[in-house]
C-alpha cells in the first residue's frame, strides 16, 4: 500500500508535499512548528490540512501493522493463499481486513465450532459440494456418533448445516456485497418505545431515511434517543436481493438434493449470523462517520471561540448570574488581576434589588469598571434586566455584553483554580473566569476542558478518546497562532506551545519566579528539560516584551534572525530601528514594495518564509484575533415579548451545527437559523458562511412563544 499516494489523493496536494511533511513528522517536529516554519517544505499546507494528514498517516500505518499481523496469523495456520494475500494488500479499511480474517480467527465455542468437534465437516462439505449423488440420509448415517452426541442423520445433517451457516457468514466476498446492498437500498428506521411518552425525539417516533442519505447529527441524535430508551432502531434492508444473491453464489445444481438444505442454510446464516453482524458494522460505520463529523465541527467552533477578539485595556465586572445562593461578582483590572468579589440577591427569591443596585454602583466607581460580562448560565435574563436598568442610573459609560459561561463550573472546582485562587470561595471563581475570558478567551479557556467549552453537537455521545485528541490539536493550533508572553502567561496557557509539555511549562514559571523576567527567547535553554529540540519548536511561538531583541515580539524564528539583519540592512535600517516609531513607519512603507523573488535569492531564504517575515516586520507585535469581530455591547434589553415576525436585529453566531447555526439576538433564547436560510446559493454546511463569534444580520421568521422559539434568517 502507497500510503503517500493515498493520503496526497485524499487531500488533494502532491506527493512530494505528503512525502516530505511524513518526514519531518518521523523527525518529531510538531504540526504547529511545521504550519508556520517549514512552509517551503511542505509547500505551504495550512495546519488544518497537516492536522487532517496526520490522522490519516496514523491510522494507514495501523491499517499496514492490523494487515501484517493477519498475515502472520493465517500463515502459522498454515492457510494463506496468493487470493488472501492480494485481498489483504487491496484492504483500504480496517473492517475489510477483519472480514478477510474472520475465518481464521480464533473463535468461541459456537454451533459450528461444536459441530467440528463431533467430526461433521467431512459432511458439510460434501452438501456444500453438492456432487454426490448418494441419499443425503445414507451419507448421514456413517456419522452417527452417540458418543458425540449425533444420535441420528438429522442430528449430522444439522450440525453439519451449522458449520455451511458459519462458513457464509465468514465470507469476507459476501459481507462486502451484502454490506453495498444495505448502503445503497437499507433504510434506518425508528419508532417509538412508548407513543405516549414526550421526549425530545418525537420526530424519530416513526421515521424512516436511506441509510446512504441520513445526516450526521441524525445518526447521533437516534442513536442517543435509542440509549435513553425512547426509540428502538433498525435497519430494513434488501433481504430477497441479497438472500438471492447467496443463493445464486453457492446453488450450483437446481434439482439437486441439496438445494432445500442449502436454502434453508443460507436464510439461517443470514438471519442468524450475517444480519446482526452487519447491522452491529453499518451502525458502527454510520457512527463512527458522524462522530468524526460532530469532532471537526466541535473543533471548527471551539477554534473561533478561542480565536475571540480580546477586550484591552477595560476593567471588567464578572457577573454569573443564580437565583437562591446569589449572583457572583468579581471585578478584573486591565491587566486580569482580581480587585474585588461580592456576592448580591437582585433575582427571585430574595429580589434585593436595591442593595444590589447600591453595591455594585459603588464598585463600578472605585475601580472605574467599564464592562460588565455577563454569564448565559440560570437566570442570566433576569441578571441582564437589572443590569440594564442599573447601568442607566449611573453617571458614567458602563456596557455590558452576555459571555459563554460553558465550562466556568469545571474551572471554579478544578485543581488549577484553586492552585490560582486558594482564598476565594469556589463559587466566586466562576465570575472571575467569566470576566477574564471577555478580556482574553483564549488565556482563559485553555484552563478548562476542551469538551465542557460546549459549542458542538453531541459532543457527550461521541468517542470522548478522539475528541480530546482533536481538541487538544484545536487548542494548540489556536495558542500557536496568536503567540504567548512568556513572562505573563499560566503553565496552562504554556503547555499547548509547540515542544512545551505540562513539565516543562511548570518548570518556565519557577525559572521566571525564581530570576525575574525572561530578557530574550535562548534564556529559555537554562530553563530545567527545555533542551535545543524543545526550544526549535516552541522559540517562534514564544514573545518577549520589552526584551533586549525587538524581533522576540514577532513571530520571527531565531532561525532566521540573521537573515532579517540581512534584510533590514539592505533597506538601510538595523532591527533596532524596529523600535523607534518613526523608523518603524518608514520600514514598513519600504517593505510593503520590496521584490519578494528577488531579496529571497539574495538573502538565501525561502519565498513563503520571507512572505511571512515581512508580515511581521509590517505590524511588530500584532495579535491576529484583532481582525475577528469584537462582541456585541448593549446599554438596554431586549424582551422576548418584544421580538416581532419580520423585525431586523444583529445577533452573534453562538454555535454552529450540521443544520443551523445558533444566534445570539439579546434575547433569553438563542434563536435558530437553518441552512436553508443562511444564503440563497446552495450551500453543504453552515460553516460555508459562518463561523461562531461572528455578528450577522438576521430576520425574525418565525416565533413559538409557548416553545419559546425563535426562527431567524440571514436572506435579509
Amino acid at each position: 500500500m502507497d500510503i503517500i499516494k493515498i493520503i496526497a489523493d485524499e487531500l488533494g496536494v502532491k506527493g512530494s508535499q505528503v512525502d516530505s511533511t511524513v518526514k519531518l513528522i518521523d523527525e518529531g517536529n510538531t504540526i504547529p512548528f511545521i504550519a508556520r516554519y517549514r512552509k517551503e517544505v511542505t509547500g505551504g499546507l495550512s495546519d488544518e490540512l497537516l492536522r487532517d494528514l496526520d490522522i490519516r498517516l496514523t491510522y494507514l500505518r495501523n491499517l499496514e501493522k492490523r494487515k501484517e499481523e493477519v498475515k502472520s496469523s493465517i500463515e502459522e495456520q498454515g492457510k494463506m493463499t496468493e487470493e488472501i494475500l492480494k485481498a489483504l494488500e487491496n484492504a483500504k479499511i480496517l473492517a475489510e481486513v477483519e472480514d478477510i480474517y474472520r475465518p481464521y480467527k480464533p473463535k468461541k465455542r459456537t454451533r459450528a465450532t461444536i459441530a467440528k468437534e463431533k467430526g461433521l465437516e467431512p459432511l458439510a462439505c460434501i452438501i456444500y459440494n453438492q456432487e454426490e449423488k448418494k441419499s443425503i440420509f445414507e451419507i448421514a448415517k456413517e456419522f452417527i456418533d452417540e458418543e458425540k452426541g449425533v444420535e441420528s442423520e438429522d442430528d449430522a445433517i444439522a450440525g453439519a448445516c451449522d458449520i455451511i451457516a458459519e462458513n457464509i457468514s465468514d465470507n469476507s466476498k459476501y459481507r462486502s456485497r451484502i454490506k453495498k446492498y444495505v448502503y445503497h437500498e437499507g433504510l434506518i428506521q425508528t419508532k417509538a418505545s412508548d407513543d405516549e411518552k414526550k421526549s425530545n425525539y418525537e420526530m424519530y417516533y416513526d421515521f424512516s431515511e436511506k441509510v446512504n442519505k441520513v445526516p450526521s447529527h441524525r445518526i447521533l441524535a437516534i442513536n442517543r434517543g435509542e440509549k435513553e430508551s425512547f426509540l428502538k432502531v433498525k435497519i430494513e434492508k434488501p433481504e430477497e436481493k441479497i438472500i438471492y444473491y447467496i443463493q445464486q453464489e453457492i446453488i450450483r445444481y437446481q434439482k439437486s438434493q441439496y438445494v432445500q438444505i442449502l436454502k434453508d442454510t443460507i436464510l439461517d446464516s443470514f438471519k442468524r449470523l450475517i444480519e446482526p453482524s452487519i447491522d452491529r458494522e453499518i451502525r458502527t460505520d454510520l457512527t463512527e462517520k458522524a462522530e468524526e463529523k460532530a469532532i471537526k465541527v466541535f473543533g471548527k467552533n471551539s477554534k473561533q471561540l478561542l480565536m475571540g477578539a480580546p477586550i484591552k485595556g477595560m476593567t471588567v465586572m464578572g457577573f454569573d448570574p443564580a437565583y437562591r445562593t446569589g449572583c457572583k461578582i468579581a471585578v478584573i483590572d486591565e491587566t486580569g488581576k482580581l480587585l474585588a468579589t461580592t456576592t448580591v440577591y437582585p433575582t427571585e427569591p430574595q429580589n434585593k434589588i436595591e442593595e444590589a443596585k447600591k453595591e455594585l454602583k459603588e464598585l463600578i466607581k472605585k475601580y472605574n469598571v467599564n464592562m460588565i460580562a455577563i454569564g448565559n448560565g440560570t437566570a442570566s435574563r433576569e441578571s441582564e434586566i437589572f443590569v440594564s436598568n442599573m447601568i442607566k442610573e449611573i453617571k458614567e459609560e458602563v456596557l455590558y455584553t452576555i459571555v459563554s459561561e460553558a465550562g466556568a463550573s469545571v474551572y471554579s472546582a478544578s485543581k488549577l483554580a484553586t492552585e490560582e485562587y486558594p482564598d476565594i470561595n469556589v463559587s466566586l471563581r466562576g465570575a472571575i473566569s467569566i470576566a477574564r475570558r471577555l478580556q482574553d478567551p483564549l488565556a482563559e479557556l485553555v484552563k478548562i476542558d476542551p469538551k465542557a467549552i460546549g459549542v458542538g453537537q453531541y459532543q457527550h455521545d461521541v468517542n470522548q478518546k478522539k475528541l480530546s485528541e482533536s481538541l487538544e490539536g484545536v487548542v494548540e493550533d489556536a495558542v500557536n497562532t496568536v503567540g504567548v508572553d512568556v513572562n505573563t502567561a499560566t503553565p496552562s496557557l504554556l503547555s499547548y506551545v509547540a515542544g512545551i509539555n505540562k513539565s516543562i511549562a511548570n518548570n518556565i514559571v519557577k525559572y521566571r519566579d525564581e530570576n525575574g523576567k525572561i530578557r530574550e527567547r535562548k534564556e529559555l535553554l537554562k530553563v530545567s528539560k527545555l533542551g535545543k529540540s524543545a526550544f526549535e519548536q516552541c522559540a517562534g511561538f514564544i514573545r518577549i516584551y520589552d526584551g533586549k531583541n525587538p524581533l522576540e515580539i514577532t513571530s520571527v524564528h531565531p532561525e532566521s534572525y540573521k537573515k532579517v539583519e540581512n534584510l533590514l540592512e539592505k533597506l538601510g535600517y538595523k532591527k533596532e530601528d524596529l523600535l523607534k516609531k518613526e523608523k518603524l513607519m518608514e520600514i514598513r512603507e519600504r517593505i510593503k514594495n520590496i521584490d519578494i523573488s528577488k531579496i529571497s535569492k539574495e538573502i538565501d531564504i525561502g519565498e513563503m518564509t520571507l512572505k511571512d517575515i515581512v508580515q511581521e516586520l509590517i505590524k511588530p507585535g500584532r495579535d491576529v484575533r484583532e481582525e475577528m469581530p469584537k462582541p456585541i455591547l448593549r446599554s438596554d434589553i431586549l424582551k422576548f415579548e418584544d421580538l416581532q415576525e419580520g423585525q431586523i436585529l444583529n445577533g452573534t453566531i453562538r454555535n454552529v451545527i450540521d443544520f443551523g447555526a445558533f444566534v445570539d439576538i439579546g434575547v433569553k433564547y438563542d434563536g435558530l437559523v437553518h441552512i436553508s436560510q443562511m444564503t440563497e446559493k446552495f450551500i453543504k454546511n453552515p460553516s460555508e458562511v459562518v463561523a461562531v463569534g461572528d455578528i450577522v444580520k438576521v430576520k425574525v421568521i418565525n416565533i413559538d412563544k409557548e416553545k419559546k422559539k425563535v426562527g431567524l434568517s440571514m436572506k435579509v
